[in-house]
């Protein structure tokens, strides 16, 4: 009785030492998550929709959605009729949406693509440096880069809606 009740009290200790831990690296991590109104970070990725790569840098001067997903997300599927209608409707405008496809294979990715009739350009973080550089915490998250390279709007985690979308458009092409 004594043994169990000892091996009980080990294991809570083990716990609640564990726990402790947890919320010590919880408030102790560096956060390098992007920040608003700081210059968005820059990458060059492969393209998913054809050949080539594509490079944040070379669309300076233009707004852009930038939206991270995977094919395994089902929010990032439910989103997808509502960023394709913000491609159709402001792309004239010099809007540019990227949808950056992350923890995925890339052919899985261009099924998916298909699939859901995604136009706008796609693109492959395979090592997830962009991911690192933007301080994702899941898929999918959606950032807004204005015209002049910083980041504005406020940050979605989680599905954006069309509302969300239309408003962090509207900043971005201001900016």
């Amino acid at each position: 009785m004594r043994l169990k009740i000892g091996a009980q009290v080990v294991a809570l200790g083990v716990v609640v030492g564990l726990l402790g831990l947890l919320v010590w690296k919880i408030t102790n991590q560096d956060q390098k998550q992007a920040r608003k109104n700081a210059p968005a970070p820059k990458f060059t990725l492969p393209r998913l929709d054809q050949p080539g790569d594509l490079s944040l840098a070379a669309l300076k001067g233009k707004a852009i959605v930038l939206n991270f997903w995977a094919s395994w997300c089902a929010p990032c599927r439910d989103e997808v009729p509502v960023l394709e209608r913000a491609w159709d409707r402001y792309r004239k405008r010099g809007v540019v949406v990227i949808g950056v496809d992350q923890q995925d294979l890339s052919s899985d990715a261009r099924a998916f693509a298909r699939k859901y009739g995604m136009t706008y350009p796609l693109v492959h973080d395979g090592p997830g440096e962009v991911v690192a550089k933007y301080g994702l915490t899941g898929v999918p998250e959606t950032f807004f880069v204005g015209r002049s390279g910083k980041l504005v709007g406020e940050h979605i985690s989680g599905r954006v809606s069309h509302r969300e979308l239309i408003q962090g458009i509207e900043t971005a092409m201001q900016s």
